[in-house]
């Protein structure tokens, strides 16, 4: 047996050191995450988060894939699909926004750990119990992540570019934002980096000659697999076929047909079952989410697309011009190349790839995978700027259309192989004081999270407009099979855990009018709605410009309307209100008085 001395010669010389500087490092990573989910973790602020969290309950409870955060558009769909005289509203509503990897996942997390989903009430409210769960395990993604940067920079380039690497990753600012979100952001940068495993194995092999041709097969189907299962997290990610198929034609001789079909297909085959179940449903490929492209276009501006529910819908549809999504292009694509690509991953680190791009590498596999990031980098361009939305004016980079910040690993791998160049170039008066440049180096990239991190912490509530435990309390109001309708249905649905339409496009200001808004149709035809809940997102609106004249803020006026005459209009079901909501820019409608008997 080895004796004492044996065992403090691993620990000071032997292999034991990689053990201890891999302990150390593990505290250290857990005592930042202490510390960032102590100062800066804040409640899912983003309407996505909240769907898909709603979302994955369901799942978790064994509801099937159906949502409580109901927009009039899916209802449409659904409408169209089933034929006239079919309630849709009757039973539990499929979703047809959201691809299913990502609710799934968390469905599990939540049925492997105790999620408290009741808000206890004390003296102060400052975390949902389910929301830093749901961090946690993207948080965990997060350090996945940072492990594959190392493992592919090594492979690369050299251990000093993958220390240097994962820690500028792991000390970027925005994906600790992102790992917070609820998005499923993190999920997708690991897909990705998984992507570029493949496709660097590949390129290795096929240089070497050292696989059997079915290997090659093989690794091309699960390359495109990894694609598909990217693309059922997010749609707009089927996008990185195109790349995967340039790279494999480009480079990869007399196997190019070959691995491009294989690639092609297992992708197909991957997305095939979920389209179709999209198609059986709603009678399209991808449900409301396919209508992206339509988005801040002139007959659909803000948010309007989703809210709509009659048959103007087609007619809209059809007076959307070609030029229009070619403007949308242009104009986001150049926004995008002005202000995303310079500080790709929010870190400066991307100028050094950008400079990168302009020095010839003499490695073979770092000149290949330089040009896939170049094939990824237009069609990520071209998809973000046309599936732009709403969803990004509403946070401009932690949002689920943000394509490009998938990209920002390697980038980062590539900016800090060209800062070793750069640095190599430089007669420094002693060996040591390289680390202590590389040191500062690092340090500036990761100004952004030290700032954050500093004095004063952030203030953990999304608030306004979103405050979980007045939401919750408002949703109890109403029963579990009863109907609301409210400006932000995502939580009503995800904090309410009741089910609840988008507000539609008009109000009903006239319900004798020849032509009934939306909300009597639903009213009368659907279910009918039982509660009102608007919030700031409606009060909130410019007076003149947006709430008397763009017919979106319909609803706006409709508060005015309740404010000023202290009344509904004439023939709404509606009628009784508690106090103190419109003081605060809010109103809450019901059939009778419930808050003085809440609902189980």
């Amino acid at each position: 047996m080895p004796g004492i001395q044996d065992w403090i010669h691993k620990l000071e010389e032997g292999e034991g050191t990689h053990y201890i500087k891999l302990a150390v490092m593990m505290l250290g990573l857990l005592g930042l995450t202490v510390v960032y989910d102590i100062r800066e973790f804040k409640n899912f602020s983003t309407q996505e988060a909240m769907d898909t969290a709603q979302l994955a309950r369901n799942i978790s409870q064994g509801k099937g894939y159906t949502t409580d955060f109901i927009r009039p558009l899916s209802i449409h769909l659904l409408q169209k699909h089933r034929g006239e005289g079919v309630p849709v509203l009757r039973d539990d509503h499929p979703d047809l926004a959201n691809p299913p990897v990502y609710p799934v996942v968390v469905a599990g997390l939540m049925k492997a750990f105790p999620f408290r989903y009741d808000i206890q009430r004390g003296p102060r409210f400052w975390r949902y119990q389910p929301e830093l769960l749901i961090a946690f395990f993207n948080q965990a993604l997060f350090f996945l992540a940072a492990f594959l940067v190392f493992r592919l920079a090594r492979r690369l380039f050299d251990v000093p570019v993958a220390w240097v690497s994962a820690l500028i990753f792991v000390g970027s600012d925005l994906f600790w934002r992102f790992s917070v979100s609820g998005l499923s952001t993190m999920l997708l940068v690991n897909i990705f980096l998984g992507v570029a495993w493949c496709l660097v194995a590949l390129e290795q092999n096929h240089r070497e000659e050292k696989r059997t041709g079915l290997w090659f097969i093989l690794m091309a189907v699960f390359t495109g697999a990894l694609v598909g299962i990217g693309a059922l997290t997010r749609y707009s990610f089927a996008a990185m076929i195109v790349p995967v198929i340039g790279f494999f034609a480009i480079f990869f001789a007399k196997r190019r047909i070959v691995l491009c079909l294989a690639a092609l297909a297992a992708c197909v085959l991957i997305m095939s079952p979920w389209l179709a179940r999209n198609y059986r449903a709603s009678g399209t490929l991808f449900g409301t989410a396919g209508y992206a492209a339509y988005f801040e276009t002139d007959p659909f501006p803000g948010n309007c697309l989703e809210r709509f529910l009659d048959d103007k819908f087609e007619q809209e549809l059809a007076r959307t011009e070609f030029r229009q999504f070619i403007r949308k292009l242009t104009v986001n694509a150049g926004q995008i190349i002005q202000n995303d690509l310079p500080k790709l991953g929010g870190s400066w680190v991307s100028a050094f790839f950008l400079a990168s791009l302009l020095i010839p590498f003499r490695s073979i596999a770092l000149t290949r995978i330089r040009v896939f990031l170049l094939l990824c980098l237009p069609v990520l361009i071209v998809v973000q700027a046309t599936g732009k939305t709403y969803l990004s004016t509403n946070s401009p980079e932690v949002n689920s259309e943000n394509m490009l910040v998938l990209m920002a690993p390697l980038v980062f791998v590539f900016g800090v192989a060209m800062y070793f160049i750069l640095l190599d170039q430089i007669s420094l008066p002693f060996p040591q004081l390289r680390s202590v440049v590389t040191g500062v180096f690092w340090v500036f990239t990761c100004a952004p999270l030290i700032f954050t991190l500093l004095p004063p912490p952030s203030f953990p509530i999304a608030y306004p407009p979103y405050w979980p435990p007045g939401i919750q309390d408002i949703s109890k109001w109403m029963k579990k099979e009863e109907l609301m309708m409210s400006d932000m249905p995502w939580a009503v649905a995800w904090y309410g855990d009741r089910k609840c339409v988008w507000v539609t496009v008009d109000a009903p200001f006239d319900p004798k009018a020849k032509v009934k808004s939306d909300f009597f149709t639903i009213y009368d035809y659907q279910q009918p709605i039982l509660g009102l809940y608007l919030t700031t997102l409606t009060t909130d609106a410019r007076f003149f410009s947006q709430m008397l004249k763009d017919k979106d803020y319909a609803w706006g006026r409709f508060m005015l309307e309740c404010l000023l005459r202290t009344n509904v209009p004439a023939g709404f079901p509606l009628k009784s209100a508690p106090r103190g909501f419109l003081q605060n820019g809010q109103l809450f409608l019901s059939d009778h008085e419930r808050w003085k008997t809440p609902s189980n």
